[in-house]
C-alpha cells in the first residue's frame, strides 16, 4: 500500500512538471522567443545551395562539403519549396 502511495505521488509531480513545463514554455513564446536550434545556414546560403545542385554547376555531396553541412541537409533543401 505504501508502495501505491509513493507511485502515486511520483506521478502526480511528474504532471505538475509538465504542466509548469508547457507553461513556461507558452510564456516564452508570448515574449517573442524561440525555442530550438539557430539555422546553421542563412537564407541566402540555402538559396545558393539550390542554385548550384538544380542547375548542375555541383552536386548535391560537393555542395554540401562547400557550406559545411550534412549531404542529408542540402537533400532536405532541395525537396522542401521556397
Amino acid at each position: 500500500m505504501l508502495m501505491q502511495m509513493v507511485g502515486s505521488f511520483a506521478e502526480f509531480e511528474r504532471a505538475m512538471i509538465r504542466e509548469r513545463t508547457i507553461a513556461g514554455i507558452a510564456t516564452a513564446r508570448a515574449q517573442g522567443r524561440v525555442g530550438g536550434r539557430k539555422p546553421k545556414l542563412t537564407e541566402k546560403q540555402r538559396k545558393e545551395i539550390i542554385s548550384m545542385v538544380k542547375s548542375g554547376r555541383k552536386s548535391a555531396s560537393e555542395a554540401a562539403r562547400i557550406f559545411n553541412v550534412h549531404p542529408s541537409t542540402v537533400c532536405r533543401f532541395l525537396s522542401k519549396p521556397i
